[in-house]
C-alpha cells in the first residue's frame, strides 16, 4: 500500500489529501471519501468525535486494488482556508475539486472513479452527478433522501423520543426548543454565528443546508447506487433508503442493517445519541466495507488485484 498527498485546488483554498493505492503499477480504480458535517479531517476525526472511517474504508478498499482519496476539509488538519466561513455550498464546490484532482492523477483510471459519501457528506455526493461527467457510482452510507429541513425535523423528533428514560419528559421541550431554531436560523443572514459549539455548524452552513433538497439530484443519478441506513439511526431516517431507490434511475442496491447505527457501529441496545460515546470506542463495522466491495465488484467490475 502507498500513500500519497494530494493537493485539492478549490475556489479560495488549497485543500490538503492523502490518496491510498495498492503496490502495483498502473491506472487504478479509485473512490473519493466526502465526509458528513463538522471540521473532519480526512480520517473522519473532529475534536470529541473520531469516527476512522477515512482509514478504516482506504485500507480496506486498497487491499482490495482500488486507490482511495480523502482529504481534510477547509481550515482543518493540512488544508488551507477558515472552516468556519465554509458553508454547505462550498463543501459541494470542494467535493467537485477533489473529484477533478483526483481524475487528473497519474495512478487514477478517470473514468473508473466512484463516491462514498457518509451523512451529509451522501448528500454531497449526490450533487457531483452535476460534474462532468458524473462519477461512475455511488455509496451513500446514512444519507437522506429529502430536504434538509425535514431532515432536521426528523432528527430532532427521533433524538428525542430516544432519550433515556429519566429524561424523556425534556422530549417535547427539546424538539420546540430545535423548531425555533430553525425558524431564527431561516431568517438570519449571518455567515459565522456559531449556534452549534460542539459540532461547529454555523448559520451560514444550516441555512443551506436547510433549504437542499437532495431529490433532483437523486433524481438524475443513472450510475450504481449502494445506499445502506442502519436500522438504529438516529439522524437519517432509514426508510430514505426505499426513497433514494425510487429516485435514482441507475442499478439501485439499498441495505437497513437493523442493528446498525449513524456511527457505521453495530449497537445491540437500544437506538439513542447518548449511545455514540461508547460507540465510538470500537471501530467501524467490517460488514460496511465488506458491502461495498461486494457492490464495486457485482455492479462496476472493479478490483482487480
Amino acid at each position: 500500500m502507498r500513500e500519497h498527498t494530494v493537493e485539492i485546488r478549490a475556489a479560495g483554498a488549497l485543500l490538503a489529501g492523502t490518496l491510498t493505492r495498492p503496490n502495483v503499477d498502473g491506472r487504478r480504480p479509485c473512490a473519493l471519501l466526502i465526509n458528513g458535517s463538522g471540521p473532519l479531517d480526512r480520517d473522519s476525526a473532529m475534536p470529541g468525535m473520531a469516527l476512522g472511517l477515512g482509514r478504516a474504508l482506504a485500507v480496506a478498499l486498497t487491499h482490495d486494488g482500488c486507490a482511495v482519496l480523502r482529504y481534510d476539509k477547509r481550515g482543518v488538519g493540512a488544508s488551507q482556508g477558515d472552516y468556519l466561513s465554509t458553508g454547505f455550498h462550498d463543501e459541494c464546490r470542494d467535493a467537485a475539486a477533489a473529484l477533478a484532482a483526483l481524475r487528473a492523477h497519474p495512478a487514477v483510471d478517470p473514468e473508473r472513479v466512484f463516491v462514498v459519501g457518509h451523512s451529509t457528506g451522501a448528500v454531497v455526493a449526490a450533487t457531483l452527478v452535476r460534474t462532468v461527467p458524473p462519477p461512475a457510482g455511488y455509496v451513500l452510507l446514512a444519507g437522506a433522501a429529502q430536504p434538509g429541513d425535514k431532515v432536521m425535523a426528523w432528527q430532532s423528533a427521533r433524538i428525542a423520543a430516544t432519550l433515556p428514560r429519566p429524561l424523556r419528559p425534556l422530549g417535547p421541550v427539546l424538539v420546540r426548543r430545535q423548531a425555533r431554531e430553525r425558524d431564527r436560523i431561516r431568517r438570519s443572514t449571518a455567515d459565522r454565528h456559531d449556534r452549534m459549539p460542539r459540532s461547529r455548524l454555523t448559520d451560514q452552513w444550516l441555512r443551506e443546508y436547510l433549504a437542499h433538497d437532495p431529490g433532483p439530484d437523486l433524481a438524475a443519478i443513472d450510475r450504481p447506487v449502494l445506499a445502506i441506513t442502519g436500522g438504529k439511526d438516529v439522524q437519517v431516517d432509514p426508510s430514505d433508503v426505499a426513497r433514494i431507490g425510487r429516485l435514482v434511475t441507475g442499478p439501485f442496491d439499498g441495505e437497513v442493517p437493523t442493528d446498525l447505527t449513524h456511527l457505521l457501529r453495530r449497537d445491540h441496545g437500544p437506538p439513542g445519541l447518548w449511545r455514540y460515546r461508547g460507540q465510538v470506542s470500537r471501530p467501524m463495522d467490517d460488514w460496511v466495507t465488506e458491502r461495498i466491495l461486494a457492490w464495486a465488484r457485482t455492479r462496476l467490475g472493479y478490483f482487480v488485484k
